[in-house]
């Protein structure tokens, strides 16, 4: 049932989640995220996520209004604003009059995931990444190169957040993650499971990434750009491997690594 409203004004309890965009972490104890630009929020009504209202132009009303339409099942509250007075929320060069907000659904664990996927693995597991954005790109590289799940470790931050959901360009609302309380723990269990964990690494005497063998079971870890990957996450994998460079160079960013990794990953199978 779609319920929609012209608001002339931001100040009405139900829209303090669109006023608050910088409160990343008030919306995820809500259990919600907000999806921001057309394209992010198509996906979104794609997807299996509840979705709970809009923010609007009416222009963005008219080309969303029947994929809104076609989520029969659940209670849509569709808020319609002129575009200046959205231009007063934040970012507005990113969602360009239109947000959404939804509902996060409960994340399997790791040994559901385990189960539904087919073998060989390919994972791909993150640690101390903060950035957003990065992290949304991560998340990105996964849906692209058919990674089967991701793990988010506990030292980064949540895949959620308004700037990872845009990073991810949507694909959050389809690829399979799980939150881990203990990342290295989680990768020597992996390994007791005879999955290969491999962490992205340049270091010298490190294996080349084209000379990794990465067909069987295998779990590629990152880090964040600049710390890279704690001693300890080094320690449960059982290689390094890195991306050959010029010397002059030591590293990318986790984004763009994350996708090279993965496509080496899928290019060697075929």
């Amino acid at each position: 049932m779609l319920h929609i409203q012209t608001v002339q004004a931001l100040d009405a309890p139900e829209l303090a989640l669109y006023r608050t965009l910088r409160r990343v972490e008030e919306h995820e104890r809500a259990g919600v995220l907000v999806a921001a630009n057309n394209k992010v929020i198509k996906r979104l009504l794609a997807s299996r996520f509840t979705v709970v209202s809009a923010l609007v132009t009416p222009a963005w009303l008219e080309k969303l209004e029947s994929q809104l339409r076609a989520r029969s099942e659940e209670k849509i509250n569709v808020y319609v604003a002129a575009p200046p007075l959205l231009e007063t929320i934040t970012g507005y060069q990113l969602h360009q009059g239109a947000l959404a907000v939804a509902k996060i659904p409960p994340l399997p664990d790791l040994e559901t995931l385990l189960k539904k996927s087919p073998r060989p693995l390919l994972l791909a597991a993150v640690e101390g990444i903060a950035s957003a954005e990065n992290l949304g790109a991560v998340v990105r590289s996964c849906a692209a190169f058919g990674a089967h799940f991701l793990i988010v470790g506990e030292t980064c931050g949540s895949p959620f957040q308004r700037r990872a959901v845009s990073g991810s360009m949507g694909t959050i609302f389809e690829q399979p993650l799980v939150r881990v309380k203990n990342l290295v723990a989680t990768l020597t269990a992996l390994r007791g499971r005879g999955v290969r964990c491999l962490a992205a690494h340049p270091r010298p005497g490190a294996i080349k990434l084209s000379h990794a063998h990465l067909r069987g079971d295998c779990c590629l870890v990152f880090g964040a750009e600049g710390p890279g990957l704690s001693a300890p996450a080094l320690a449960a994998c059982d290689d390094q491997v890195e991306i050959p460079m010029p010397s002059h160079m030591n590293s990318l960013n986790v984004a763009v690594a994350s996708g090279i990794f993965l496509y080496e990953a899928t290019r060697q199978r075929g």
